[in-house]
């Protein structure tokens, strides 16, 4: 089977949640033997850097790039409220990319052409006139969802209301697309059912996450009750990981720290602003970006993501689980993910929930271990890559 992915981001270097997804989308299309062909968008925020591409990525992949400029722009963003065009997605649409579709799509055909999120969807024009391929659209998340729940946690009245605007102009694209497009292969399950509850009357199907478990490496550390290390990892270039973790440092941390002055608190991730590095918060320390996440993550106890606004599923939390790490959560968090709370991961959703949560670990530090068991066995056999691209490859098939 020949397949085409386009990319709204280069998937390699794998430098975040959205890249690894997209990278072992690759991985496992190309075990299974399909043809794969990788057109990329790159940015100022995701450079394309072909440098530090393995040659025999490059040959499998015959990957190409063309930088666009999805900065914000004040006057377009303005422009875009007085037409009801959704800022969000046509800032993603270059001609120097549609060119270089135009030019690859007349001197290949393809079975399938895999469009890596709603932001490759600009493009659909252009691939119904110059490829009879079926199209299949990976949703990564629901985006218009991020944004509402984003204007739902603001107080500012004027963000609110531009934050409001800005989600339904995108639940507008969202909706008006669902049907332009051959098949969904959704994130998770949560996603498929909020597509079907939108209008989408193509073949839609859910297709996770996927892991090598074999690449994740579980390091089992006893915890001890006075040393107990908690960490957050995430790209602060993304608005809910923000929220998040000013979230964390300014209400939940606090008075966990006054309750167990012993243990700790860890923070990295890429684009770290000033004002989380310059804190100088008791026991928080700031590593900002990191060598290896996988690193950063078994030289730690216990994960917390205190995610008050995504969609979609979090690659770090299945990553975390893959490390035999214990987990801390909010619902919205976990979302799209099949947990057993109290079993192979912890919810939490409110300050309190997360002092009983952490009480808990402290008073009970071997449960940190089992839990972290619990989540590894659970990923190995709920997000298996190669089971989840045989799942896939079904999916193409039945389009």
């Amino acid at each position: 089977m020949k397949v085409l992915q386009l990319c709204h981001k280069p998937p390699q270097p794998s430098i975040d949640g959205g890249c690894i997804s997209m990278s072992n989308i690759t991985d496992g299309l190309l075990k299974n033997k399909c043809k794969v062909k990788i057109l990329t968008i790159s940015t100022v925020k995701h450079p394309f850097n072909k440098e530090k591409l393995t040659k025999n990525y490059l040959q499998r992949t015959a990957i190409e790039s063309v930088f666009v400029d999805t900065k914000l722009n004040i006057v377009d963003a303005f422009s875009n409220l007085v037409t009801s065009d959704s800022y969000n997605i046509s800032r993603f649409f270059s001609p120097d990319f549609d060119t270089l579709l135009i030019k690859t799509l007349k001197e290949n055909s393809y079975d399938i052409i895999h469009l890596e999120s709603l932001f490759m969807t600009p493009y659909l024009h252009t691939l119904r006139k110059f490829s009879s391929a079926k199209l299949v659209l990976r949703s990564h998340n629901l985006e218009y969802m991020i944004w509402e729940r984003l204007a739902r946690k603001t107080i500012n009245p004027a963000k609110k209301i531009y934050l409001n605007i800005l989600s339904k102009q995108l639940k507008a694209y969202e909706t008006s697309v669902l049907n332009a497009i051959d098949g969904i292969a959704a994130i998770s399950i949560d996603d498929q059912v909020k597509y079907e509850n939108l209008g989408c009357k193509k073949p839609i199907t859910t297709i996770p996450f996927g892991i090598d478990i074999n690449k994740y490496l579980h390091h089992p550390k006893k915890a001890s009750a006075n040393e107990i290390s908690f960490f957050h990892i995430g790209s602060m270039d993304w608005k809910p990981n923000l929220e998040a973790v000013s979230w964390l440092m300014e209400e939940i941390w606090p008075q966990i720290q006054k309750d167990h002055p012993s243990i700790s608190l860890h923070l990295a991730g890429r684009k770290m602003p000033n004002w989380v590095m310059n804190s100088e918060k008791e026991n928080i320390f700031n590593h900002g970006e990191v060598n290896s996440a996988n690193d950063f993550i078994n030289s730690h106890d216990v994960m917390i993501v205190p995610l008050l606004s995504a969609g979609g599923m979090r690659v770090k939390i299945i990553e975390g689980m893959a490390l035999g790490k214990t987990i801390i959560s909010t619902k919205i968090g976990a979302e799209g993910i099949n947990y057993k709370d109290g079993e192979n991961i912890l919810i939490a959703n409110t300050l309190e929930e997360f002092n009983q949560v952490i009480n808990m670990l402290v008073e009970n530090p071997n449960m940190i271990t089992v839990i972290g068991n619990n989540a590894r066995e659970f990923v190995n056999d709920y997000y298996n890559n190669n089971i989840i691209t045989s799942n896939l490859l079904e999916f193409y098939k039945s389009v």
